[in-house]
């Protein structure tokens, strides 16, 4: 891309900021741009022959900052190969790996994904926390919220709640509740030129400015949200001070008790990458919350009694029907951390972390695509597993499984949604894998294996 294709505001903006590293920074643009994944841990892909398979026929190369991520090469299809639908990686740019890093998430604790669509960083933080504690990934545009929580589900992630509000909607119900706070900021995306002409064409002085101003809003909802002693981590794809830097500045002068712990750049002319913006911060523990909000916020201060009222009667019996039927189907499969919840005829696990319940005012006019772990469909008095059941299983948990390879023609015809021969000794609910993975769920009787692929997934015939 040359240098005059570009806005000559962003180009003299650039210039200030790098002096004479501009030039290798302009360097970069004629550059192929940079492709990455991100194993999944929950996979627990590290020791298994897959990850042997996916360096060999991806060659990947070790990304620096993130020791799950890997480089892929420009002419490589990674998104089409079966272990993407079986949730084995995360397609995600390079640099963009470095913010959970450096947000460093932990088992068992409390944290919210403030603008999490479409997944990259929701994924990330899960993978660390190990199926331990609650992760609250908030999209508030409803179609990128459903994508959203697509990945969720297809990462096979247990304890992840997706929900869909405005920020400030999500600071009335949850003030000072949370460990961590990844806010990747709505921004200008100077980082996208490489590989997005729209975020090109979108550019101007008075557009960075805009971004400064909702990126602030987002700020001070966040702050409110953050426990005393919890860590912010904001990051940013673009590349001028107003979005990073003077909101850093910004956020230390609004508020003394937030400490910069850590403030890293990645720039493509010096990093293989498009190039992000870290800030880490911590809150300190003597931090007060704000009196006119804690009253929303009481959590696990609530009796049992009030935090399971509304739909737990009814969700428990659900939950009693389901577990029957795990008995038989998935013997090896445990709930824990968490407590039913039914949405209409559909069952979900709402996970909780130590000492944190969900209450009534949290839960009334929530927005939730996706409350936890989607177990099952309730039909007509008989349980049908539900899709993300299937992602967050191993093998070994299902009584009955049937492996395909993932380079043969009938994982690509169950991807396509086909139905599929099996040895009639199979009868029942069948965990379908590939190379051991799960990528779904089949019903065998008479030989065949029914697809029960949801239709959304599958790929075109």
């Amino acid at each position: 891309m040359r240098k005059e294709l570009l806005p000559v505001g962003y180009v003299t903006s650039m210039n200030e900021i790098l002096g004479d590293a501009s030039y290798d920074f302009w360097d970069s643009y004629d550059s192929p741009r940079t492709h990455g994944l991100r194993l999944n841990r929950l996979k627990a892909v590290h020791d298994a022959d897959n990850l042997k398979n996916l360096i060999r026929q991806f060659h990947l190369t070790a990304v620096p900052w993130c020791d799950s991520g890997y480089y892929y090469d420009d002419n490589e299809r990674p998104g089409k190969h079966p272990y993407h639908a079986a949730g084995l990686y995360y397609i995600q740019e390079p640099s963009a790996m470095s913010a959970v890093e450096l947000l460093d998430p932990q088992p068992g604790e409390t944290i919210l994904d403030l603008a999490a669509a479409p997944g990259g960083k929701t994924s990330h933080i899960a993978s660390k926390m190990m199926g331990q504690g609650l992760l609250v990934s908030n999209e508030i545009h409803p179609e990128r919220a459903r994508i959203l929580a697509e990945n969720v589900e297809r990462m096979g992630i247990k304890n992840t709640v997706v929900t869909s509000a405005a920020p400030d909607q999500l600071s009335r119900r949850f003030v000072a509740c949370f460990d961590r706070i990844m806010l990747d900021a709505p921004c200008s995306g100077e980082g996208m030129f490489r590989k997005d002409a729209a975020a090109i064409a979108e550019w101007s002085h008075d557009h960075v400015e805009l971004c400064a101003s909702r990126q602030w809003d987002i700020v001070q909802e966040a702050y409110h949200m953050l426990k005393p002693g919890g860590t912010l981590a904001y990051s940013t794809c673009t590349f001028n001070k107003a979005e990073n830097e003077e909101m850093v500045g910004r956020i230390l002068k609004q508020y003394p008790d937030m400490e910069l712990r850590e403030m890293k750049r990645l720039w493509p002319h010096l990093e293989r990458g498009e190039g992000h913006f870290v800030a880490v911060l911590t809150k300190s523990a003597a931090g007060v919350v704000s009196q006119n909000m804690e009253s929303l916020s009481t959590n696990s201060k609530l009796p049992a009694k009030s935090r399971q009222s509304g739909n737990q009667p009814p969700a428990q019996s659900a939950l009693d029907a389901f577990l029957d039927w795990a008995k038989q189907d998935i013997p090896g499969f445990e709930l824990s951390g968490g407590r039913p919840i039914l949405f209409g005829e559909e069952l979900y696990w709402l996970p909780v972390s130590e000492g944190w319940d969900w209450n009534d005012q949290q839960l009334k006019g929530l927005k939730m695509p996706r409350a936890g772990l989607h177990l099952a469909h309730l039909k007509k008095n008989r349980i049908e597993p539900a899709h993300a059941l299937a992602m967050s299983l191993k093998r070994d948990q299902a009584a009955r499984s049937w492996d395909l390879a993932s380079d043969s023609a009938e994982v690509a015809a169950y991807l396509r949604g086909e139905v599929l021969s099996i040895p009639s000794e199979y009868r029942g609910w069948t965990l379908v894998t590939t190379d051991g993975l799960p990528i779904g769920w089949g019903k065998s009787s008479g030989g065949q294996l029914k697809n029960h692929l949801p239709k959304g997934l599958r790929n075109p015939k």
